[in-house]
């Protein structure tokens, strides 16, 4: 495979961070390590000279990141059960249990939602998205639930991507917070990006972050410290849910990443489950919907916090 180039142009609002930063927020796939990694190979070039790490760009740099060629993973198909929702020629939908990974990477070349697509499906998946993503066209988190989309082909997957790109899909998710609401529905709309000071997490960041809204309605106060919402995702970004409702004081139950409240339950993970996805058919032109019912852990938790 050919090595792949991509370009950037730094406004001004971008100038003076370090490039390694600057390119670690923009290309969000891609850790701060690996990309000084790059620099240091001379793989990235600031209006057509190499720079080191430290470099800060200025408003109206030019500069090229040159990714090498991908290392081939055999990835093998694995006979792992799946909940499937729904399968046509074009498109399967799949119930995710908590702890399954969507694609292969660090620390998870096997047991994932790939590994056993590739079983399920046999040849008929989707390439758009490489060798590690087969059929893949979005993702949820490692130990969030619930319902998602792989793609058969790559027609099927253009069609669903670009329907994600103008944020008319349909996707509606239900989660415990802290803190009962006062009020009955809600929207964040606060900008997403990566975390300034700790690279695996994102954050509500005004200067470098993505445009991101999250609608959410109260469907029960729990106990007097707990609240059972929906959450309608207007975008798309990493975590969105998870840094939303944690920025308004509602962190999720079980969330060790975005919360310093400690969860007196037995939970892997946040409580978080993808519980409706709707779409234009890439084949039908019809809009279809699915859903995932509520995993048995979840209402057991709900049945748990209305003692």
């Amino acid at each position: 495979m050919n090595e792949e180039i991509l370009d950037f142009f730094v406004e001004q609002e971008e100038g003076g961070l370090r490039i390694d930063r600057y390119l670690a927020e923009a290309q969000e796939d891609l850790t701060r390590s690996y990309l000084q990694k790059l620099i240091a190979e001379g793989r990235v070039k600031v209006n057509e000279n190499t720079v080191k790490a430290n470099y800060k760009v200025n408003d109206g740099d030019m500069i090229q990141l040159i990714l090498p060629s991908p290392v081939d993973l055999d990835l093998k198909p694995e006979n792992i059960p799946l909940d499937i929702v729904y399968e046509d020629k074009d498109i399967i939908i799949i119930n995710k249990r908590k702890g399954m990974v969507v694609h292969p990477a660090a620390g998870h070349y096997s047991n994932t939602l790939v590994n056993a697509l590739l079983y399920h499906c046999k040849d008929e998946l989707s390439g758009i998205n490489g060798i590690l993503r087969p059929g893949i066209v979005h993702r949820i988190d490692m130990n969030t639930t619930g319902v998602l989309v792989a793609c058969k082909n790559d027609k099927a997957h253009q069609c669903i991507a670009e329907q994600l790109k103008v944020h008319s899909i349909t996707r509606k998710y239900n989660a415990v917070v802290f803190q009962p609401f006062k009020e009955l529905t809600g929207t964040v709309e606060a900008p997403i990006g990566r975390h300034p000071v700790d690279r695996k997490k994102m954050a509500v960041n005004h200067k470098n972050g993505k445009h991101a809204v999250t609608h959410y309605q109260l469907l029960e106060n729990l106990g007097g410290r707990y609240a059972h919402i929906e959450c309608t995702l207007e975008t798309g970004r990493t975590h969105q849910i998870r840094v939303h409702m944690a920025s308004i004081g509602h962190p999720l139950l079980g969330d060790e990443l975005y919360s310093n409240n400690k969860s007196n339950f037995s939970l892997e993970g946040q409580a978080l489950h993808a519980r409706v996805l709707g779409f234009i058919h890439p084949a039908t032109g019809e809009y279809v919907e699915f859903e995932a019912p509520l995993p048995a852990y979840y209402e057991e938790l709900l049945n748990k916090l209305r003692r």
